[in-house]
Order: C-alpha cells, then structure tokens, then sequence
C-alpha cells in the first residue's frame, strides 16, 4: 500500500511482567477507515494510547506521515495532526456548544494563557464551519450540558476536527448510542473522511458498526494481531470467531 500515513511496526508494551501489547504491526492509509476489534484484554486500549502519547512504547517504531511518533505526548501529536475522541465524550459542560470548539482551536492555535477569557472571541467563523460540518450549527449558542448524547458526541467530534487532523483516533465512538445513532455517527464520520481525505482507526464492540463503516478490520487477541483484512474476510475467519466470540457465537448474534 502506497501513500501511507500511519505506519506501525513491532509495537510492544509490558506492565510488570504481563505482555499487554507484543509486536503488533499494521499501516493506514488518508481516506480509510480501520476497525480495530478484540474481546477485553487483547491489547485495543493498549495500543490505542501508545499511539496517542498516554503511553510510551517499550519497543517498534510508529511513523506518522513518514517521521518518527513514538512516544510524543498527546500535546505534541494534536498539533502534528492527531486528533482523538474517547469513549466516554469529553467536553465542558460549563460552555457553550460553540465556546467548546472555540477553546479547542484557541489550544491548538497556541493559545496557552487566559483561555478561557479568550475562548469566546476565537475565531467564531471557523468554529461555526465546523459545527455545520457535524450538523449542530443550529446548537452553536446551546450550552453543551443540555445536548442530547448522540449531540455530545457530535460535539465531541468538531472538537477533534479543530486540529484539521489527518489522522483520528476514536476510542468506542458509538458507546452508550441507540442503534440508529451509532449509524448515523459513523455515517457522518465517513463522509468527513471523504471530504477531508483523513483516516480514521476506531475501537469498537458493535459488529454492525465495524462491518457497516470500516474499509479494513484488524483483530487483537492476548496482545497480538491474529488477522487483517476486509469486513468480510474477518467475519469469515475461523480463527478470528473461535478466539473473540468463542465457541458456538457467531458475528450475528453478537451484533443482534
């Protein structure tokens, strides 16, 4: 695959003696979407802040856009074009829709001191553009405490975007959505990659999800990448349906 845009080789993480983490290697390309999937414990979460600078690398090399990444604080790759959403959506509740993207570009745009006091006049106009980009233009003046979930976690996302990241990480995006919201999020999240010509490598227990949305799924198991492919091919292998579900489930069942 050529153009690459995240490369990871031989990543390693240990907690005293347990191996959360041992070699696993895969890459990514602008414009795709990877799932990346396991049962608890395989290493997702792991993996995830070693990419994202929570955590340092024990050993392999992460190259973003062709330079050396590991081990870069979370600040440090936000500003080189890493964005990230969590499971559990982060935003300030005490602001309003708009001041929270506001603040997000103050930050990025270097804007250390005084925030708050300043986050309010920072450039309104590209904090709106990117509210109408996830559908809550409408919401901007709406204090963020009074947005339904799947809004927050349209929030959440225009927050990631002040970056202009080239790359986005979501941890869970859909958890804690109903089932149509869940689609409809990735569905938007899609079609901002169309448009930005990002990629994106998302974590995610919901099976619909993953084969509806990702380009690719990689599968982690015990700290180790046991398969890489497309949609189908991961929902076929035997391997993959014996080590996550276990014995006797299926794909289906566990999207049901």
């Amino acid at each position: 695959m050529s153009n690459l845009l995240l490369q990871v080789r031989d990543l390693r993480k240990a907690f005293g003696g347990v191996q959360a983490v041992e070699g696993i290697s895969f890459d990514l390309a602008p414009g795709e979407m990877l799932a990346m999937i396991g049962p608890n414990g395989a290493g997702k979460s792991t993996t995830f802040n070693m990419l994202h600078g929570q955590l340092r690398p024990d050993a392999g090399e992460v190259l973003f856009q062709g330079l050396s990444v590991g081990g870069l604080s979370s600040r440090a790759l936000w500003r080189k074009g890493v964005g990230r959403t969590f499971q559990i959506a982060e935003t300030f509740t005490s602001l309003s829709v708009i001041e929270n993207v506001q603040l997000a570009l103050l930050s990025h745009d270097g804007g250390v001191f005084q925030l708050w006091r300043r986050a309010a006049a920072h450039r309104q106009v590209d904090a709106l553009a990117l509210l109408a980009q996830v559908g809550l233009e409408s919401q901007a003046e709406r204090p963020s405490h009074d947005l339904a979930y799947g809004d927050v976690k349209r929030l959440e996302l225009a927050i990631a975007l002040a970056s202009n990241p080239a790359l986005l990480l979501m941890d869970e995006p859909t958890a804690g959505m109903a089932p149509q919201e869940r689609l409809d999020l990735m569905a938007l999240t899609r079609r901002l990659v169309a448009e930005r010509g990002m990629a994106v490598l998302f974590t995610e227990h919901s099976m619909d999800v993953v084969f509806a949305h990702a380009d690719r799924v990689i599968v982690l198991a015990r700290g180790h990448l046991i398969a890489a492919g497309t949609p189908q091919a991961i929902r076929d292998d035997a391997q993959v349906q014996a080590v996550y579900f276990g014995t006797g489930h299926t794909f289906e069942q566990v999207a049901s």
